[in-house]
């Protein structure tokens, strides 16, 4: 897997991206938000952090950064696309997933370990993980609660395309377990087409167990062999 993590003003997490696909055995380069041309890659990452101090919105002036030209194009033609934290943000700004990440109902920054229930194993990201399976996985945000229209949540819910959701220690989708207020519990959801995957929590700060989690591998090795078996 050749992965292009696209760094913008303000990412911070373009590196734990760029080390997490290593650890997993893929070559990944950075691509700095002005370059162009993503033909070469396999799969394009979106990092968290904070993209021009996300000023207006989060990531509303990344989305118009010229590579997102590109990342809009490597996604209509089936392209991986993964999106953690302010990089799904940016996906929902440039319109390759639905909805719109807010500020938290609390009006605070959290960051913090949080639950996480898988609730598809048939996407590029996620046939590593057990349906159900709870992970730890930690967030780091201000603006991570996810809201769209009655119709858009239908949408998605009937269509199964929430892959992750906020639980408590028994796997419920509780309040208490949901740390932004996001409708459904909704921690990461896929575009129609299941190519793209926008998520809020970090599973690249979950590779190693000294960090206290390794729920975040499977994520990065379910897209690489997946990815290897589409090439093959």
């Amino acid at each position: 897997m050749r992965a292009a993590v696209v760094t913008f003003p303000g990412s911070n997490c373009d590196y734990d991206l760029y080390k997490a696909i290593q650890q997993v055995g893929g070559e990944a380069s950075f691509v700095w938000h002005r370059e162009r041309g993503l033909e070469s890659y396999d799969a394009v990452l979106l990092p968290g952090g904070f993209s021009y101090g996300d000023y207006l919105r989060a990531g509303a002036i990344a989305r118009m950064s010229p590579i997102m030209e590109d990342v809009v194009e490597f996604a209509n033609n089936g392209g991986a696309v993964l999106g953690i934290c302010n990089g799904f943000q940016i996906l929902c700004e440039a319109g390759l997933l639905p909805g719109a990440l807010v500020r938290n109902a609390s009006l605070s920054f959290q960051s913090k370990d949080v639950r996480l229930r898988v609730e598809r194993t048939d996407t590029l990201f996620t046939t590593g993980y057990t349906l159900g399976q709870t992970l730890r996985v930690p967030i780091a945000h201000g603006e991570g609660n996810y809201e769209a229209d009655q119709r858009t949540l239908e949408q998605l819910e009937t269509e199964g395309r929430v892959v992750f959701r906020y639980v408590d220690q028994a796997g419920e989708t509780t309040e208490d377990a949901n740390p932004n207020g996001s409708w459904h519990n909704i921690a990461g959801i896929t575009n129609a087409t299941g190519n793209v995957l926008g998520m809020m929590p970090h599973p690249e700060r979950s590779m190693e167990q000294l960090l206290g989690s390794v729920d975040g591998v499977a994520l990065f090795t379910s897209l690489g062999s997946n990815l290897a078996m589409l090439t093959n």
